[in-house]
This record gives C-alpha cells, sequence and structure tokens, in this order.
C-alpha cells in the first residue's frame, strides 16, 4: 500500500525546507508553507534561481517566533502573529499580483546583508484569497499563499529511483528528492505513477483528499544542492539534461515534468501525519 514517507514544509519561499513529522493542513496548503517570501525592490518574488545561497537561510519554528539562521549572520526573530499595525506592499508571483505585509527593516536589512542586494521580507496577508488557475482544477476552487501556483506538490519514491538509475548510468552523481522541493512524498507506487493518478487519500482523523491537478515542470533550481546552494562542477545541469530525454510533457509546453501540483478537496484543518497509509484513485483518461 502506498506510504507517505515525506512530509515537507518551506515557511520562506525558495528558503531552505522543514522536514515534519505532522502537518496541519489549511484552505493554503500546509500549515505556514511559503507563507513568507524575499522580494526585490520592484516587489517582485526572488528565489534560488537568481540567489542560489537561499538554500543555507534556514527557518525554524520556537515557541511564537519563526526563527532565521544563516551562517554569520544574527537569528532573525519574527512573530507568527503579525503587529496590528503594518505596512503592506503589492507584491507579485510570476503574473499574480497580491497585497502583501512588509515585515519591516530589521527583517529587510538581514536579508539585504545575506544576499549583497536591497531586498524585503513579505508574509502572506491572509484577508487576499489568491486563487488556483481554473484551467487546471476544474470543478475545485483552490487558493494558494506565494507558492508557484499551487498549493501542495506530491512527488515518488520510485520516480527519484528510476531518475537516478539513470544518473548513475550515465556516471553522474544520484540526487536527493530534497532537490524538487516536495511537500508530500509517497512511497509504493511504481515510478512516475503520479502522472495517472486523480486523487490521493491520506488516512488519518479525518482523512485528507489531495486531487492531482497538474504535472510540475521543473526549473534550474532542481540543479543547485539544498545544503550547500551549489551546483555540481561536474555535472552543472543534471537532473534537468536527463529528465529532457523522457520527460519532456505536452500538456505543459514541453516543460520538463517531475510530480504533481495538486490541491485538497477534503480535509481542512486535518492533522497529516508521516507513515500514514495512502489509498490512490487512478485516472487513464
Amino acid at each position: 500500500m502506498p506510504t507517505l514517507t515525506g512530509l515537507h514544509s518551506y515557511p520562506i519561499k525558495s528558503c531552505a525546507g522543514l522536514a515534519l513529522e505532522r502537518a496541519r493542513l489549511t484552505p493554503w496548503g500546509l500549515e505556514w508553507d511559503r507563507h513568507w517570501m524575499v522580494v526585490d525592490v520592484n516587489d517582485g518574488f526572488v528565489s534560488q534561481r537568481t540567489y542560489p545561497d537561499m538554500a543555507r537561510i534556514v527557518p525554524t519554528f520556537e515557541g511564537d517566533c519563526l526563527v532565521v539562521r544563516s551562517d554569520g549572520m544574527p537569528a532573525l526573530e519574527l512573530p507568527l502573529k503579525p503587529p496590528t499595525r503594518t505596512p503592506s506592499r503589492q507584491v507579485s508571483v510570476w503574473d499574480d499580483s497580491m497585497v502583501a505585509i512588509d515585515e519591516g527593516d530589521r527583517a529587510a536589512q538581514w536579508f539585504s546583508q545575506r544576499l549583497d542586494s536591497t531586498l524585503r521580507l513579505v508574509r502572506f496577508d491572509p484577508s487576499v484569497s489568491r486563487a488556483v488557475s481554473k484551467k487546471w482544477t476544474g470543478e475545485h476552487d483552490a487558493v494558494t499563499q506565494f507558492a508557484d501556483g499551487f498549493p501542495i506538490l506530491v512527488t515518488g519514491e520510485a520516480s527519484l529511483d528510476e531518475l537516478n538509475g539513470r544518473l548513475l548510468a550515465k556516471g553522474a552523481t544520484p540526487i536527493p528528492m530534497s532537490r524538487f522541493r516536495p511537500n508530500i512524498v509517497v512511497s509504493g507506487l511504481d515510478a512516475y505513477d503520479e502522472d495517472f493518478i486523480e486523487t490521493l487519500t491520506i488516512a488519518g482523523s479525518p482523512s485528507v483528499v489531495l486531487r492531482l491537478s497538474k504535472p510540475c515542470a521543473r526549473c534550474p533550481i532542481t540543479t543547485i544542492d539544498q545544503t550547500d546552494g551549489m551546483r555540481d562542477p561536474h555535472w552543472p545541469h543534471e537532473p534537468l539534461d536527463t529528465l529532457a530525454i523522457y520527460r519532456a510533457n505536452p500538456r505543459v509546453g514541453g516543460g520538463l515534468t517531475f510530480g504533481q501540483n495538486a490541491i485538497a478537496i477534503e480535509g481542512d484543518g486535518a492533522w497529516i501525519e508521516l507513515g500514514a497509509s495512502i489509498d490512490a484513485e487512478w485516472d487513464f483518461a
């Protein structure tokens, strides 16, 4: 039976992720996932595409604070509850524009110094409704925070094993799942079975039902080691070079796909726990 073997949240978009034992599902995905975001002087999001070293900025939750750490920097503490009076900014994630809450000059100075650029940190305003594209969700309405476009990303262990087999066969170094920055990792499926699954039901009280909605086209962030923010000098374009051989998907304009973007259609407020059993409903249409 398929099993949930990985559960991850990324509190600050494009910074280091957290491996979790359990996480609460909210209308925007896993609680606190992509709740914060770094923006440039034009208030557009920045990511490891431009600043690979963001991988070494590590957020953790301690008490009622988000604490951000990185080598050579003092810890930055941010209350989880925003102040009652906060300045707002009009920010953008790809083609979406929305109002966000500015985290203030101290946070801006921290990120500007760490990444050697003029930057600010914002947090998602829960009064904002950022809709997921109905082109992919059908009859289901869904929202997300600062994720690229969907609240949840699902990957399969067997798919990574198959990809790593190809990398090893050409003499390249195998890669960990962290390169793909998933929220949920599933074992017990065959390689790329997730391409043909309509829903995953994660056992719990209550259970959670995810609808796998759109293949995830991968970007150059997958070439960055998430532990040191570096590319392999011998294989700087992997795994994209290998995925290009067999994973171009016409459904997303020929993008190289790995994993599935998902929305939750049941289970708002439920806790998802590592090791939970999963039932898959297939769609071979």
